[in-house]
């Protein structure tokens, strides 16, 4: 099968593409957000193939996988029936957010979790949910240091989102080392920034440092938080939204007290071996929930039944 999708959100995209199929991944002269081709930091196979969207013809492409609204307009030319994977929870006037998708009948709505489903207003739009999984991280949490990990993208412009304003409270208990796209901005005693490190690169530090940091208020379920877990990550995370599902409470702490998670904090500095504990369950629970076999598994029949409707 020829699935052509946008390399929008690499973590995700590098889970999706570990499939049996052909996936064909838009590239352009500036490597922009419209073309930026195979990935550079993850490690994608040789049946990720870089194409000219504008090129192909009606019949290159079983399946086109939509990720952003402006993409339709992009493949019209197309015939392929379209999946629109929703990443991403609902911004402005939450409980009366109407997807962009909504009632749309000319194709399906696939959330990366419950909690998205629950919250955008898709009308009449055929909706499913296929939660996420992931390849596998090489590398197991030995936790010899007594810091913090964080893992984000743009904690300066997103701020409140990404829970930036509480990291304060965390360095004072121990330093937090800052993993992401945009994080080099971010200036704050006790805090190191590693700016877009390379993935594997980025598992091996966060492996040595005593517990997962996921301080975000508003946002989808973060790849980076389930791959903390596979390592054997202790987690400390903020009670809100699908968080509470993908974290039970022998293998993390979560919390909409603030204070309740920086005593956490500094339990699991004083205490490693309870961190080792709390890792344990963690890796046991994200490999049963978020292992890459069951993802692409879903994967596989949602394409199978969209492919087959539109014959």
């Amino acid at each position: 099968m020829n699935i052509l999708l946008w390399h929008v959100h690499g973590s995700w995209t590098t889970a999706f593409v570990q499939g049996k199929h052909r996936y064909l991944v838009p590239v352009n002269a500036g490597r922009d957000e419209w073309g930026r081709g195979r990935a550079r930091t993850f490690d994608w196979p040789e049946t990720v193939e870089e194409v000219d969207v504008g090129a192909l013809r009606p019949d290159d492409v079983d399946v086109v996988v939509l990720q952003r609204p402006e993409e339709l307009e992009r493949v019209a030319h197309l015939r392929a029936p379209k999946i629109y994977v929703e990443h991403n929870t609902p911004k402005g006037d939450v409980p009366h957010s109407r997807h962009p998708m909504a009632d749309r009948d000319d194709l399906v709505v696939a959330h990366v979790t419950h909690f998205n489903e629950l919250f955008w207003d898709t009308g009449s739009a055929r909706t499913t949910v296929i939660e996420h999984g992931i390849v596998e991280p090489a590398v197991r949490w030995t936790g010899e240091l007594a810091r913090f990990a964080v893992v984000t993208n743009e904690p300066v412009r997103r701020h409140r989102v990404t829970g930036t304003d509480l990291m304060p409270r965390f360095a004072a208990v121990a330093p937090l080392d800052v993993y992401g796209m945009g994080v080099a901005g971010l200036r704050m005693e006790n805090v190191t920034t590693y700016d877009d490190p390379p993935q594997a690169r980025m598992h091996e530090a966060i492996a040595q440092r005593r517990a997962y940091l996921h301080l975000c208020r508003w946002t989808s379920l973060g790849l980076s938080l389930i791959e903390a877990m596979q390592i054997g990550m202790p987690v400390l995370a903020l009670a809100t939204t699908e968080a509470v599902a993908a974290v039970p409470p022998d293998a993390g702490v979560l919390s909409t007290r603030v204070d309740t998670l920086v005593e956490a904090a500094q339990w699991l500095i004083d205490e490693p071996e309870a961190a080792r504990r709390l890792g344990e369950r963690a890796r046991q629970v994200a490999l049963a929930r978020y292992g890459l076999d069951r993802f692409l598994a879903d994967w596989d029949r949602l394409l199978e039944e969209e492919t087959c409707a539109s014959r």
